[in-house]
């Protein structure tokens, strides 16, 4: 096996975990941290900016990374979601405990990837990887991650943005989860049909 092939084997299988998408999915979980501390402390506020619009970009860059070097794996199918998930839930948490964010829009946030992740988790099972986000969930993670930021620097000059973008991060949330509805509905359906046979 010549040295192409060996390379090809290794970058296409899809249980690998130690890819450069991984541990950029990986830093943006991790970099709940800083950006929580550096909203805790108002001198340092305009680092929070820079260290939000890299979590974003790092969204994006990941799944680059991924497909440009043919690393799209399982462990990444649920980290990137997952990193989503504990930046924008971190952040939001310590808004809420601010009184700067609403409480219903957190629950919700929370209990919709509870509902997401319990069936899939299930799904393992037999052998469906289908944590990661679809079309839909990654629009709502966008303008989730836009609305935090209006809710950490209110732009006085737009009063109707902050509202405006929190509701419309809540439609695309719940479109997102009924399309994942669907996709379990459909899942399921073919589990129980193959153990009827």
């Amino acid at each position: 096996m010549n040295q192409k092939k060996i390379r090809k084997k290794l970058t296409d299988d899809p249980t690998r975990i130690l890819t450069l998408a991984n541990i950029i999915s990986l830093l943006r979980a991790l970099s709940a941290i800083p950006i929580i501390y550096t909203m805790l402390v108002p001198e340092y506020r305009g680092l929070t900016a820079v260290l939000i619009i890299l979590a974003v970009l790092s969204d994006a860059l990941d799944g680059y990374f991924a497909r440009r070097a043919h690393e799209v794996t399982n462990f990444g199918k649920w980290l990137d979601p997952a990193a989503d998930f504990i930046v924008i839930t971190a952040v939001v948490l310590t808004l809420v405990t601010m009184e700067l964010f609403p409480k219903w829009f957190f629950l919700f946030y929370v209990i919709r990837h509870i509902i997401i992740a319990v069936p899939a988790i299930y799904l393992l099972n037999y052998d469906y990887h289908i944590l990661s986000a679809n079309m839909w969930g990654k629009w709502a993670t966008g303008i989730s991650a836009l609305t935090v930021f209006l809710h950490i620097f209110d732009f006085h000059a737009i009063p109707w943005l902050k509202d405006a973008s929190l509701y419309i991060a809540f439609g695309l949330l719940v479109i997102s989860l009924l399309l994942y509805f669907k996709l379990y509905f459909d899942i399921f359906q073919r589990i129980r049909e193959k153990n009827v046979e």
